[in-house]
């Protein structure tokens, strides 16, 4: 060969080396599946983008995502989960309980990490908290067991309560979950002599005609039962119970960080920033089915002080010393 064919050769060669290298490096990308009930990523979205950035991950970088979105139809998680089995991800990611019974069904052996379930073993998506078994793991923010705690903060916040408005989304999580946190609903308000009303909102079009429902009854205030598609609308849901001069009861204190009155319970942000960290120990080789489900370790009294003067409410004391914080 001659001196200058080789020097073609060899030149040509270190064009093509980096090309194919950088081939490679793409295809190694591992691929993440995520799975959002709602129409986009939302708050909880933001708090698992955080973590997979606190974690070095970046998108396009040194991980992919393919994401599907439910848009509140639950007809559609099946269809939804099916689709992201096909792509063969190496972790799929669920927002919430309905949506991860899809995935469970859709797939035995790809990994699952879901985000914000209520009850994981009564809604069967793992055999105990501690060992899950399967596929399946993640957290759980604590669904009915909360609910009467809820009740009964609202109720020392406002003294002379006597009728309270429970707006909740039928679909949110399974039957037994559901039913659970309707029996605690009423028990509490029972328990405190409130008169009960319950509002379903089966999607974001229906929470004008729940707040109108709520308002004709002449609810004293409202609480809200957990639930993502309540959770992402929290903006809005905030507004109209301003709006409406309703005080109100939410399950997470970013409701409270945009101007509702109080929330007591955990932070969802917080909950999917750590399904983060889930995903990173799976792509690292561990199996879901050796990593315990976490409940949260933090529930907050949040407590808006701005909200409760623009309502004209006098909080007494002790309730606001119970508060973890008190936002000006």
């Amino acid at each position: 060969m001659k001196r200058r064919e080789f020097i073609t050769l060899i030149g040509g060669a270190a064009v093509t080396w980096p090309l194919a290298a950088d081939a490679q490096q793409k295809r190694r990308l591992p691929v993440i599946g995520l799975l959002h009930p709602g129409s986009t990523g939302g708050p909880a979205a933001v708090g698992f983008y955080e973590g997979l950035r606190e974690l070095g991950y970046a998108e396009g970088v040194n991980i992919a995502i393919e994401r599907r979105y439910g848009d509140w139809n639950t007809d559609r998680f099946q269809q939804l989960a099916a689709d992201l089995v096909r792509l063969k991800p190496d972790v799929i990611v669920v927002v919430s309980t309905s949506p991860a019974r899809a995935a469970k069904q859709a797939t035995s052996t790809i990994p699952i990490v879901v985000g914000g379930m209520a009850d994981p073993v009564g809604d069967e998506l793992i055999v105990s908290l501690a060992r899950p078994g399967g596929n399946i793991t993640g957290n759980t923010f604590l669904g009915p067991e909360l609910i009467a705690k809820r009740f009964e903060l609202l109720n020392g916040a406002i003294p002379g309560l006597s009728r309270v408005a429970a707006l909740w989304h039928p679909s949110a999580y399974g039957k037994r979950t559901m039913d659970g946190m309707l029996k605690e609903t009423e028990a509490a308000a029972q328990m405190l002599r409130l008169q009960l009303q319950l509002v379903p909102a089966a999607g974001p079009g229906d929470l004008d005609g729940a707040f109108l429902k709520i308002t004709r009854e002449h609810a004293d205030a409202v609480i809200l039962l957990p639930s993502p598609m309540l959770y992402a609308e929290h903006k809005r849901i905030v507004e109209l119970a301003a709006t409406n001069r309703l005080p109100a009861m939410y399950a997470a204190r970013e409701f409270v960080e945009d101007g509702g009155l109080m929330s007591y319970g955990a932070s969802q942000q917080n909950l999917f920033r750590h399904a983060a960290m889930y995903l990173d120990k799976i792509l690292k080789g561990a199996s879901p089915a050796d990593l315990p489900v976490e409940q949260p370790t933090k529930l907050e009294f949040v407590f808006n002080l701005k909200a409760a003067k623009e309502l004209g409410l006098v909080i007494p004391r002790e309730v606001l010393l119970l508060a973890d914080d008190l936002i000006e």
